[in-house]
């Protein structure tokens, strides 16, 4: 939420009347004392005041938006106006600037992880469907960066609608296959996580079993860990090191560390330390790209302070039913009468029933409780984290 107050000063300088024969008399010590520290504090605040201004647009220069409404035009679902929110929230696998040290591309960019986030009403709850990256799915008609236009395909894998229109192909996308209008688009790239990590000091996990992946270049010991930005993100993006190596294993490891990032953003003090408070802000607005209507600071913060009431525990994560592809058992199709059901829940502002999930791939896997977040520092088991 913006702070729309403003730091002012008024006061008006009260001169003695001195006798013109008259020298002035020194003022006591204490009213002396008195009038330094008016100014001194007077001072502060102007140069408060203007530091202030100062970050607000720094940070405001930071963000990067997309005008999703324009690039999709009037032909959308409709618009309910029921006190809830859905936003896209993608995580880019761009190899480019910072992000190149994670390998190369063999083609454009594509968005590594999915989610779509419903806040429910009054925004006290929120619930997250993750799509697997490897569904199969129809793609609606996009246009690319270069402003041609790709026609619809019945079958395409899902995140290659993020490398052939960016990200209000992805949009189109996901409201192609949910009927739900989104009304938030938001992006956070390789490098800008692993610095945001950094920034908070880590994040508290416990692993049941070792994880060793090369591929991500993640290798942990059973226990308890605090990960740095480095560690947090080959967690979230690894596959081979835990169950049967499938992108559903993975989506529940980002499922759990999800939360135990809120738990952390809550625990570490952000008010408190100014210094902190600044580095993170500075790392996130340079690592997010949001849709137009949420690139302002305050926009961005008023939206933030929306979902500050919602805690972990507030906080329900489900994988989007799917099937193995019969075509590709390397792809995973949605379960459509199961998938329906969860996106009516959603656009009635509902929780998602139990009796869509249960028959989905990515409901139970042998990933599950692979790691478990730590509470309050304190591990799995009741201990305290090392």
């Amino acid at each position: 939420m913006a702070d729309d107050s403003k730091g002012t000063t008024a006061g008006s300088r009260r001169r003695r009347a001195g006798g013109s024969r008259g020298r002035r008399r020194k003022p006591p010590a204490r009213r002396k004392g008195w009038r330094i520290a008016a100014w001194a504090l007077a001072g502060l605040v102007l140069l408060g005041g203007g530091g202030l201004g100062f970050l607000y647009f720094k940070f405001n220069g930071n963000l990067t938006g997309v005008d999703i409404n324009a690039a999709l035009g009037k032909n959308r679902p409709q618009d309910v106006d029921n006190g809830s929110q859905d936003i896209l929230v993608l995580g880019s696998d761009s190899r480019a600037g910072a992000n190149a040290k994670y390998g190369t591309d063999e083609g454009s960019a594509r968005s590594d992880t999915a989610m779509i986030l419903h806040v429910y009403e009054g925004h006290k709850k929120a619930s997250i469907v993750s799509i697997p990256r490897d569904t199969i799915v129809s793609r609606p008609e996009c246009k690319t960066s270069a402003g041609r236009t790709t026609p619809a395909v019945k079958r395409a894998q899902f995140n290659e609608a993020y490398s052939i229109g960016g990200p209000a192909c992805a949009v189109a996308t996901v409201e192609s296959m949910t009927g739900i209008r989104m009304d938030h688009f938001l992006e956070v790239d390789f490098a800008g996580f692993q610095k945001m990590i950094d920034k908070l000091g880590g994040v508290e996990v416990t692993t049941a079993k070792p994880i060793h992946d090369k591929w991500s270049h993640l290798d942990l010991a059973a226990g308890t860990h605090t990960l740095n930005g480095e560690k947090s993100l080959a967690l979230v993006r690894t596959r081979k090191g835990v169950g049967d190596g499938s992108d559903l294993g993975r989506i529940k490891l980002q499922q759990t560390f999800i939360k135990a990032l809120l738990d952390q953003i809550k625990s570490v003090g952000l008010f408190t330390s100014p210094t902190k408070l600044y580095g993170l802000a500075d790392t996130a607005t340079k690592a997010v790209t949001t849709d137009r209507e949420l690139a302002s600071l305050d926009k961005l913060m008023s939206f933030a302070n929306g979902l500050k009431g919602i805690e972990s525990n507030d906080m329900r994560m489900v994988t989007l039913p799917v099937t193995y592809d019969p075509r590709d058992p390397n792809r995973v199709v949605p379960l459509e009468a199961e998938s329906a059901e969860v996106w009516n829940a959603l656009r009635a502002d509902r929780e998602i029933p139990k009796s869509a999930l249960k028959d989905g791939a990515g409901t139970k896997t042998d990933a599950d409780n692979a790691v478990k977040q730590v509470s309050a520092g304190k591990s799995a088991d009741g201990k305290k984290a090392s």
